[in-house]
């Protein structure tokens, strides 16, 4: 669920994660848009080195992956929309409410149709690092709504800076429709110059009327949001490893026969048909068997050792 990374494939190098892409002169050193800018900079370097950002950002994701990942940020985003809704006339907060523009649950419910079926929510529990950070931002919007700032500000403006990268790394990567399914998340359809919109974001935030601690609070907070993410990464990661490249793949294995796909037995039990039997999928899982190997490996030796005393 990465929104701040550090180059990627095709030529797209850099910080990409920072998300002051330009100076504004307006600005003082004790705004809180620059405070969060200074202050989290060495958590957006930590994050945008995990391994699970890495390899994302090389195209190196795989589509059950990604899916784990779609919907660790449907849980978290389900929480973060929920206390935002909740504290949507607080002044602590109500400045930095906006539903239409930035809201993201309806888009990952489109995303988890696209990827698990109508009956997505069956299909999908949240993971314990992502229910730590859900945890947390509950307690905030409950007991701290002036930290949920923190929150929205690491999130929404990472979506709007890195996330864009990594939309297009993941369609590409993954071979997902040029229509877009899949990857509504990163679908801002009532923003239309991202440029633009993150400065009055930004603008919101500093006219907030908040003291030194206040401040200094949110900036802690953010940091400890990027720590939420990070783990996050890091138990993708580890999910990533323990997958077979069967699964990751999205539970097809590479088919290399020809003819129907439909009517091999392996395929016929992932689609919920059945079929005639398969030869090349049959003969490929015989070949798998010790037995087997070793016969081939003899007939080989046998072959070899009568094509070598032919060319004497």
């Amino acid at each position: 669920m990465p929104s701040a990374m550090e180059g990627s494939e095709g030529g797209e190098e850099g910080e990409i994660l920072r998300y002051e892409e330009t100076e504004d002169d307006n600005v003082s050193p004790t705004d809180l848009s620059e405070l969060l800018k200074e202050g989290t900079k060495e958590s957006h370097d930590r994050a945008e080195n995990t391994q699970f950002v890495k390899d994302f950002l090389k195209g190196r994701i795989k589509k059950e992956l990604f899916k784990l990942a779609t919907v660790a940020l449907y849980f978290t985003y389900s929480a973060l929309e929920e206390e935002m809704d909740r504290n949507k006339d607080n002044p602590v907060f109500a400045p930095l409410y906006f539903p239409l523009e930035l809201h993201r649950r309806e888009a990952l419910v489109k995303d988890l149709k696209y990827f698990y079926g109508e009956d997505w929510k069956e299909k999908i529990q949240c993971s314990e690092a992502t229910q730590h950070y859900v945890d947390r931002i509950h307690h905030v919007g409950q007991h701290e709504p002036e930290l949920l700032v923190a929150h929205a500000y690491t999130r929404y403006m990472g979506d709007l800076s890195g996330g864009q990268v990594l939309k297009k790394v993941a369609q590409r990567a993954l071979k997902l429709p040029t229509t877009e399914e899949g990857i509504q998340f990163y679908m801002f359809d009532n923003i239309s110059n991202a440029q633009q919109f993150k400065q009055l974001y930004r603008a919101r935030m500093n006219a907030l009327e908040l003291d030194k601690n206040t401040k200094e609070r949110i900036v802690e907070e953010a940091n400890r949001a990027f720590r939420f993410n990070m783990q996050v990464f890091d138990e993708l990661d580890k999910l990533g490893r323990s997958l077979t490249e069967e699964a990751q793949d999205g539970g097809f294995p590479v088919h290399g026969g020809k003819g129907d796909l439909r009517k091999c037995p392996y395929y016929a039990d992932k689609l919920g048909k059945a079929g005639p039997g398969c030869p090349y999928q049959a003969a490929a899982a015989l070949a798998k068997q010790p037995l087997v190997q070793l016969i081939l490996a003899a007939c080989v030796a046998v072959a070899a050792g009568a094509a070598a005393w032919y060319l004497m």
